[in-house]
């Protein structure tokens, strides 16, 4: 501010992960890949809120794993059904 007693300056330093994530954005392969991503995340989120796959409805890696398992028969039925019809 003008007048102040003392001046502050930021810089942002970043790091070499960092640095190298932004060169990657800029990449062909990211940028054919980020095309793609719309259908996947749209199969993602079909499956967490119409099949329940967002919370586990059991405890334990086997009741999750079994959850999954279900969500995702139903949805490959449904795809199927949709296809026979």
């Amino acid at each position: 501010k003008e007048g102040a007693k003392n001046k502050t300056y930021s810089m942002k330093i970043k790091s070499g992960e960092h640095t190298e994530q932004m060169a990657f954005q800029e990449s062909e392969y990211f940028k054919e890949k980020a095309k793609e991503r719309y259908k996947i995340e749209a199969k993602n989120s079909e499956l967490k809120h119409r099949h329940g796959y967002d919370v586990a409805s059991s405890s334990g890696l086997v009741g999750m794993e079994l959850q999954g398992a279900m969500a995702i028969f139903t949805v490959n039925i449904k795809r199927i059904l949709k296809l026979i019809k």
